[in-house]
This record gives C-alpha cells, structure tokens and sequence, in this order.
C-alpha cells in the first residue's frame, strides 16, 4: 500500500475512534455529561491519539530504518570484482537504485509485467527495451550483476513495505482497542490529552536544536574524510584554490583564503550599502515620520525583503554590472568587467536594507519614551535628543541588527554567482571579479560527484567554516540584544 493510503486509512480509523470514543464515554454516564470526569471531547481525542500517534510515529521510524537495511543487504550482494578504482560501491548502488526504479516504472506503466520484472537476470537487452518504452535508459554499461541487485531490491522493498503495513495497521487497531476499553466515565482523559499536548510541545521546541545538531555531525563527518585526504593547514592557509579533478586531490590546490576574502570584501561592501540607508531609514520612520508616511514607508522598505535572491542577481548582472563598468571601472581603468566585488556588493546591501531598517526601527522604538521626554525637557532639540540619547541608548540593539545582516551577507549565493563571478584570487580592487564560499560549495557539488574525492569533500570543509563563522555572528548579535533588553526593560 502506498504510504499515502497508509497514513489516510490511519487517520480515518482515528476519526471513527474519536466519534466512537466519545459516544461510548457519553454511554457510560447514561448521556448525562456531567457525571463525566472530563468532556466527552477528550475521551474522543484520547482514543485519536491511541489509534494515530504510534501508528505514525511507527510508520516514520520504519521508513526512516527500512532504506539503511536495503542498502545494507544489496551492497552485500554486490560481488568484490565489480569494485575497483574508478567505482566505488556507493556508484554502484546508486545504479542498482536507478535501475530498480525503473522496473518499478516500467510495471506500474504497463511495459513489463510484474513477472518480468521479477524474472530479471542475466539478459539485459530485452529489459533495457522494455525500459526504454517508458524513458528510462539504461545506457550499455549496465552490467548483469546490477539488473539482479535491483530486482531484489525491489523485491525485498516490496516485502518491507507489506510488512511496513500491516504492522502500522496492528498498532493503530490496536491502540484503538485498546482506548476504547479505557474510555469509561471515570477515566480521566483531559489529563492524558494534556499531557500528550504537552509532549508535542516539548518535541516541537527541540526540532531547531535537534536539526542544528544534524547539521553540524552531518558537516563534521564528511569534514574528516576530507582532512584525511587533503592537509589542514594547506586548506586554512592557503593562498590558492585551484580544485583538480583528474587525480583525486593529488594536483589541487583548496586554499580558503581566496575565498574568506571574496565573501567578507563583499559582505563589507553590501554592509557600506545597507548600514547608513537602512539605519537613517530607521530614524525617519520611528522619529520623523507621520503615522500616514510610516504606514506608506514600511512595507515599501519591507517588500525588498520579499523579493527572490535570484531577481536580485539578474539585477546586478543586467542592470548594476554594465552601469558600473561603463561609468566607472573602464573610465578609471580599473576593470573590463561587468562582474565584480562592487556589483554583487551594492546590489547585496540594497537586499539586506529592510533587514536593518526594520530591526533597527523596532530597536529605536523600545527606547523608553521617558528619555525623549526628559532631554526634550532640558532644551535638546530633536535632532540632538536622537543624536546624543537615542541612537546610543539603542546602539547595543542597532549593532546586533547589523551582525545579523552580515550573517545574512556572508550566505548570500545567488547575487554572488551572477554580479561577482567566479574567480577566486586575492586583490584589492572592488571593479575585479571574485567569489564567495557558497559559489564554490555550489560549484564542488554540482555534476557528477564522487564523494571519495577531496575536491567533493571540500564542500563539506568550506560548509563548515562559514557554519562557524555564521554562528559566532548570530551568537554575538543576541548576546548584544540579550544586554541591551535586561538594561531598558
């Protein structure tokens, strides 16, 4: 059964629990409510929860377990001899996998049958043709040994899945049952339903921690591999990046200097941009403006936070590069270039300006009123009482609004690959072209990968270095939030 069906046939056998839960509570008072120790909606929603709750959590787990034990067999089958420098065992699953979900295509479409499917062995022209009615090709290199490997793993993911459903279904008819003989007109269902609301809370609140801690292992991982491969001090210091593909790392050169210094000449760049426009934005909207401007001027600034960062980028590189290339860096001779440090950086920081503006303003705003009042009341102006006791009673606020928009700078793909370019190299002048971290995590994974070489694994090395570089920002702008919140509250 699909899992779709599944998890609708769990579900409708948790509604008829609910209605037949509370109707049996509601029996058990002899249909006075009041004789019930809670609401007749909570002896129903226990019975809900009994049936659906472990049934799906079961069903997750399952699917979650059933490809590593699939994996696990079928790699076992693979014979040693298919194994050798150029394809790795990992290669070949991932060919077992394509053929086997073909086979699966080809029957559900009608151009094999099931029998066919399951009688696949050591002849393969007949079931490349077959495969090739419905789009899926093969190619010549599809060896025998691959077309057994995928029809049992095709057969042992049909006999999981069977046994995936029936267990799902014992467990929900099961916890149906078994709720419907605890509903009775002393049971106290409100306090178990709380509680299992209260234990969804508690999951749900760890999902950010949880998935952060996936990250980081994941990164840390594949991190280790490649420091095993490639030395680290070559990497973190390094005045190259000149990633070979021919010879698994034994002719590159991953320096990340190149790059630390493209990503942070841009993001200063972007913030140059965005700090002075979205801060005195700021000031106008919460100190100037009439209710009637601010209304207008918010979500005006707001909307440029809504716009894809990839219309940002057919911006730069349509529109901002040639602007600047044919006003500035070719008159000056500084550049021939469309792309550059100084493209990606202005079209960045008008990106990140509603990022300031709007944390800023809302910064400025928690400023306590009483002291504009009282610098107001000694004879300041306006325009002093924002200089001199506004804006550095808000400072500590303003400062983590701008780490965390550099935080933002420093992720940034899109704008980078279409304004900057692609050269990663150290230099000074803003008109040259350069590239950030995430173009080159972009560029190591795209293709045709082999995640036993070290130029693949440098993706996971760069990742895990803007992680790190991201996070200390993030961190020391709510430190600095955190401060100025216990000082004016």
């Amino acid at each position: 059964m699909p899992v779709l069906w599944l998890v609708i046939a769990v579900l409708l056998l948790a509604a008829a629990g609910y209605v037949a839960g509370r109707q049996r509570a509601l029996t058990s008072a002899g249909n006075d409510p009041r004789d019930l120790h809670s609401l007749p909606s909570y002896y129903g929603s226990h019975v809900f929860i009994k049936t659906a709750v472990p049934a799906l959590i079961a069903m997750m787990l399952w699917l979650l377990v059933q490809p590593l034990v699939i994996e696990s067999r079928i790699s076992n089958v693979i014979p040693d001899t298919a194994i050798s420098a150029d394809t790795t065992r990992s290669l070949v699953m991932a060919d077992v996998r394509r053929v086997a979900e073909g086979l699966n295509l080809a029957v559900n479409q009608g151009a094999m049958s099931a029998e066919d499917a399951a009688r696949v062995r050591a002849d393969t022209t007949d079931v490349r043709e077959r495969l090739g009615e419905v789009g899926i090709a093969l190619g010549s290199d599809v060896e025998p040994y691959v077309l057994q490997a995928a029809q049992s793993y095709r057969a042992l993911s049909a006999a999981m899945s069977t046994w995936m459903t029936l267990f799902v279904a014992a467990l929900a008819i099961a916890g149906c049952a078994i709720g419907l003989m605890r509903t009775r007109k002393d049971f106290r269902a409100r306090n178990v339903v709380e509680a299992a609301i209260l234990a969804l809370l508690m999951l749900a609140s760890t999902i950010a921690i949880l998935t952060t801690l996936g990250i980081i292992l994941s990164m840390l991982f594949e991190t280790r591999n490649f420091f095993q491969q490639y030395p680290w001090h070559d990497f973190f210091f390094g005045l190259t990046w000149s990633p070979s593909f021919s010879g698994r790392g034994g002719a590159s050169q991953l320096g990340i200097v190149p790059l630390l210094w493209g990503t942070l000449y841009i993001s200063f760049i972007a913030l140059l941009v965005a700090v002075p426009i979205g801060l005195f934005a700021a000031i106008y909207m919460s100190e100037y403006a009439s209710p009637k401007a601010r209304a207008v001027a918010k979500p005006l600034i707001e909307i440029l936070a809504g716009i894809p960062t990839i219309v940002y980028g057919l911006f730069a590189l349509i529109t901002v590069g040639p602007l600047l290339r044919d006003y500035f860096a070719q008159p000056m001779g500084l550049g021939e270039s469309a792309s550059s440090v100084m493209t990606a950086g202005i079209v960045m920081g008008i990106m990140l300006i509603p990022f300031v503006s709007s944390l800023s303003d809302d910064i400025i705003n928690a400023v306590p009123q009483a002291m504009r009042d009282g610098s107001l009341g000694l004879g300041a102006t306006q325009s002093e009482t924002i200089k001199q006791v506004i804006v550095p009673a808000a400072l500590p606020g303003i400062v983590g609004a701008i780490l965390l928009a550099a935080s933002r700078a420093i992720g940034e793909t899109m704008i980078v690959v279409l304004g900057a370019g692609a050269a990663a190299k150290l230099d000074l002048n803003p008109f040259e072209a350069m590239t950030t971290v995430t173009v080159k995590i972009v560029s190591q994974l795209t293709g045709d990968t082999d995640f036993a070489s070290a130029e693949t694994l440098v993706a996971f090395a760069l990742g895990l270095t803007l992680f790190v570089i991201t996070l200390g920002l993030n961190v020391l702008a709510l430190y600095i939030v955190r401060k100025y919140r216990e000082q004016y509250e």
